[in-house]
């Protein structure tokens, strides 16, 4: 494992000779916009491994992404890499069709100390709540990024993430779907507490995510990855683009259905992501991803 090879992946020309903020931040935008978040292997007959050389020559040298466990797992290697004091922390999801967050830890994030401030670093979220920068660890305070208002709230040692949204400018309603659209004004994403996690304690969840009928992994595919305005993602058959801030603090979404001749080439110019093996779109749940 080579970080020039990885800086290489992620097209990445900066220094990295001094761990602070805006090397942090520019490594994580970069990561971003060049790794997509995707569970293609789940719908290709492969398995995801939580070992980090794996994950390393399949997000590096094979050029595909990966969910939450693959890339901030990578991440937590190339920051400690680069000098900087990484922790890995362990949060429950939100599930807004259930309104409840998950049973149990479902999701994998960092938390970067830095001058003696903690921020956290999340770069496998995908879609649209997606960070673009480090978050400041700091309760009840808006952290306005090109996404959207980020803020974490503190309750007893429980912390919560949460973004506002924007509006949306949906041209093409007649394939949108109720939740593209809805009235929510602030969307809950995890909660999590600083409780350090190593990454055995993912196992069960990583290969319970991958194989229970009723996971959300199982029963949709789907692809994203963050542009230099906005997001681009495909979950079985609908492509989803969009811009952040069209106009007027709203969203422009565009929407289209593929047919199955062209989703191998929507993957490869979208996406950069060539499949090893035949890939079959899925998309059986009404569980929404945006």
């Amino acid at each position: 494992m080579d970080i020039k090879e990885y800086f290489d992946r992620i097209s990445y020309r900066g220094s990295y000779d001094k761990p602070d903020l805006a090397t942090l931040t520019d490594v994580l935008q970069h990561h971003i916009r060049a790794v997509p978040f995707e569970n293609l292997s789940i719908h290709c007959g492969e398995s995801i491994e939580l070992n980090l050389e794996a994950t390393y020559n399949k997000i590096v040298r094979k050029k595909r992404g990966g969910w939450c466990m693959e890339n901030n797992h990578l991440l937590s290697w190339v920051l400690k890499t680069l000098g900087y004091d990484v922790t890995i922390l362990g949060s429950k999801v939100y599930v807004p069709e259930y309104d409840a967050y998950a049973d149990e830890i479902d999701h994998m994030m960092l938390k970067v100390v830095l001058d003696e401030k903690s921020y956290i670093v999340d770069g496998g979220f995908g879609m649209v709540y997606q960070i673009w920068q480090p978050m400041e660890l700091i309760s009840g305070r808006d952290q306005p990024q090109t996404p959207g208002v980020f803020r974490f709230l503190e309750d007893s040692g429980v912390w919560y993430l949460e973004k506002v949204k924007r509006k949306q400018c949906v041209p093409n309603q007649s394939i949108s779907t109720s939740h593209n659209v809805e009235k929510e004004v602030c969307r809950r994403i995890y909660l999590f507490t600083l409780q350090p996690r190593d990454i055995e304690e993912f196992g069960a969840r990583n290969a319970h995510l991958q194989t229970a009928p009723d996971s959300l992994f199982v029963t949709k595919s789907f692809c994203s990855l963050q542009t230099t305005d906005g997001v681009r993602a495909l979950v079985g058959w609908k492509l989803t683009e969009i811009k952040y801030n069209y106009k007027d603090n709203m969203d422009l979404v565009e929407i289209r259905i593929l047919a199955d001749e062209e989703i191998e080439k929507t993957l490869k110019e979208k996406f950069n992501i060539t499949l090893d093996k035949k890939f079959v779109p899925t998309n059986t749940s009404r569980l929404c991803m945006f």
